[in-house]
């Protein structure tokens, strides 16, 4: 691996959007902040109801693929096999050969990678890559009436167009974790014979509204996706988001949702939705230490459990590989062990695998928490701290536009240069428009806002506290 590398996070920030559906979509469009202090939506999924320890740091702990795979075919856990070693520390460490040593590999089930979309040319990734087999490539036509015209290769709802060929790399990169081919060279994925869906949502920045993403999970599950991978979120609540993950679970559909980086005491959105459905997903090093980065599991328990997501080897746009660091790559580690388990037995519930998976997870039973944090509330029009800061122009216009970002930490980064993105947002009122500037951190130098590092029972309490500090830099930047 790499030396002396300095690991960035990419801080990902989030908010309402302009409205944006696929054809065959009918739900409501309207995007709205929420404080959710223990608020959740109405529906109602079966919680997980595992026998292993949650804590407030790592939830359930370290997935186990042998041992959930074992539960979901109804046989013994396999014993102990060689070690992949080298760059496949990850599936060493969560005992996915001991898993494919019960001859589930993933065949059969298809996992869509909703990102920036998949280089579905590179070499450890051709030969399991979806296709659209009712489609007719080129004819201009939607032969299968599904509402999209020549989506051979899935869709990209960022462009609108059928073109999900990856402009950022990210998604390539998830997506080897989860199905690279197990062919001795490049990187191995965790189910290496599933097929990746690729469903483009974020832009070559990587950067996306929430209406793009929850059109992308509509689409990946009215067209066969049985997992769907998020390796993005953000700070906000968002009711089309939510929505779309719980049409997923009505569905049958597992999302795999990042936990996010920025070292807070609870998971970003929609990450945070883990309390009714879905999975959540922490990091851990290769020493199996939750990293500074990862978001904490939180109090109020949730299906959350980590994964290998430091210093991560796996596919990049060209026929390239990266190492590359982040809740997003964690995440993949676990659609993976899904799919292998919907191999062993397709007929799971979506309840029945959150509690396999956090039944048969590993955990560490401590509930240290990180050394420093945001206080997580889940609320806010923008958020103020040592990896942000605001700029304002004078321009505004009528519509709202606001970007949802992927959780990932790229190695490969310019110190010379500390802000990797900005988002333009544009603002309703006659007000100044405010550009949130997001900056990547130093993964042994988390970013803090306040001196309480962990859940506690004066959340109002700090809640007034962040917005007067909020209101605090708000007038600097104004000069006042």
């Amino acid at each position: 691996m790499p030396t002396n590398q300095t690991n960035q996070n990419s801080l990902e920030n989030d908010g309402r959007n302009s409205s944006y559906l696929s054809s065959s979509d009918t739900f409501n469009t309207e995007n709205n902040y929420t404080s959710n202090l223990g608020n959740h939506s109405s529906y109602t999924s079966n919680e997980a109801t595992a026998t292993s320890t949650y804590n407030s740091s790592d939830g359930y702990g370290l997935i186990d693929a042998n041992k959930s795979v074992s539960e979901a075919a109804g046989t013994s856990p396999s014993s102990d096999v060689a070690d992949q070693g080298g760059n496949n520390w990850g599936l060493d460490m969560i005992n996915a050969p001991e898993a494919w040593n019960q001859g589930y590999t993933g065949q059969g089930v298809i996992v869509a990678v909703i990102d920036t979309g998949v280089d579905y040319n590179h070499q450890d990734l051709k030969n399991n890559m979806w296709t659209n087999t009712k489609e007719i490539a080129g004819n201009g036509i939607d032969d299968d009436g599904n509402g999209y015209v020549d989506d051979v290769n899935g869709w990209n709802f960022n462009d609108n167009n059928n073109n999900t060929l990856d402009d950022n790399g990210h998604g390539t990169h998830v997506s080897g974790i989860i199905a690279g081919e197990n062919d001795g060279d490049g990187v191995t994925g965790v189910a290496y014979n599933s097929q990746i869906m690729s469903v483009k949502v974020l832009d070559a920045s990587g950067s996306g509204s929430y209406d793009a993403i929850a059109s992308g999970i509509r689409y990946a599950v009215d067209n066969g996706a049985k997992v769907v991978n998020l390796s993005l979120g953000g700070d906000y609540s968002n009711q089309t988001l939510q929505s779309a993950i719980e049409y997923a679970d009505s569905k049958g559909v597992v999302v795999v949702m990042a936990s996010g980086n920025d070292g807070r005491s609870k998971p970003g959105y929609p990450a945070r939705y883990a309390d009714k459905t879905g999975i959540a997903v922490g990091a851990v090093d290769e020493n199996g230490k939750l990293t500074d980065f990862s978001n904490r599991s939180g109090n109020n328990q949730m299906a959350y459990v980590t994964a290998p997501g430091d210093n991560i080897y796996s596919s990049t746009p060209d026929n390239q590989y990266e190492y590359k660091s982040g809740t997003s790559m964690a995440t993949p580690y676990v659609s993976g062990v899904v799919a292998l388990m919907l191999s062993a037995n397709p007929n799971l519930t979506v309840a029945e695998i959150r509690d396999i998976i956090t039944s048969n997870a590993n955990n560490s039973n401590s509930s240290t928490t990180p050394d420093t944090t945001y206080p997580d509330f889940g609320f806010g029009f923008f958020t103020i701290g040592d990896s942000s800061t605001l700029s304002v122009n004078n321009s505004s216009t009528k519509t709202s536009s606001y970007s949802l970002k992927s959780f990932s930490e790229n190695n490969n980064f310019n110190n010379n240069s500390r802000i990797l993105s900005k988002t333009s947002n544009s603002s309703t009122t006659t007000s100044p428009n405010i550009e949130f500037v997001h900056r990547n951190y130093l993964d042994s130098q988390p970013n803090s806002l306040a001196n309480t590092p962990t859940d506690s029972n004066d959340d109002f309490g700090e809640l007034i506290n962040q917005i007067i500090k909020q209101l605090e830099e708000y007038q600097k930047l104004l000069g006042r």
